[in-house]
């Protein structure tokens, strides 16, 4: 209580000496004690009292004195924020490093790209000579699931044509903006082309024939 020299109550001093396993009443008792004895000061406040420690017994500073103190205060404060920054200069020294690759790592991650600079070269070089890295097998299943995306392209492009002329042939409606309306879009509106698309395939088997 004269340590840190604030208002306690019972219940405030048995927190703190709930490591010796005493008893609230007990420490109240002792409390009227020393309250009795003078030894310390206490408040009542209703059914509760408030003990503090003599306030006779501290020495007062003058104002040079709190003043001086409050220089001392503002210049440990200070001497704080730089340890402050200094230790969170080092912690930030310390992230960076562990963030870098070790000597070990940085072998292995050259090690790997040694090897996939080797295959690409390897890959490169059979291009240079002609050779085809796709088979004709894969190249077949290819060319085929090609086809036949176009041709369900194409199909559902003329069912929706016949059924757009069905419903459209005698509507007085603008065709423009009833399709708007329905939220409708033309290939063209998404920009692609059934017609590139074919154009690609026919391209593209040129190209076979003449290697």
């Amino acid at each position: 209580m004269t340590t840190q020299n604030r208002p306690l109550n019972s219940q405030n001093v048995a927190d703190f000496l709930q490591k010796f396993n005493l008893k609230k009443a007990s420490i109240q008792k002792a409390l009227d004690s020393l309250a009795d004895s003078g030894r310390i000061s206490f408040k009542e406040y209703g059914k509760q009292k408030i003990y503090l420690a003599r306030q006779d017994q501290f020495d007062i500073p003058n104002s040079d004195e709190l003043n001086r103190m409050k220089a001392e205060n503002t210049k440990l404060q200070e001497t704080l924020d730089e340890q402050r920054r200094a230790i969170s200069e080092v912690e930030g020294e310390i992230k960076t490093l562990q963030s870098n690759l070790t000597l070990e790592q940085i072998h292995a991650k050259e090690a790997n790209m040694r090897k996939e600079v080797d295959e690409m070269e390897e890959n490169l070089t059979k291009l240079r000579g002609g050779v085809t890295l796709v088979s004709l097998e894969e190249r077949k299943s290819v060319e085929g699931r090609y086809m036949d995306t176009i041709s369900h392209w194409r199909r559902r492009k003329r069912m929706f044509k016949d059924l757009w002329d069905a419903i459209t042939e005698n509507s007085p409606k603008d065709l423009k903006e009833f399709k708007d309306e329905l939220g409708i879009e033309y290939d063209e509106d998404a920009g692609v082309s059934l017609l590139s698309f074919c154009d690609l395939m026919r391209h593209g088997k040129k190209r076979v024939r003449g290697q």
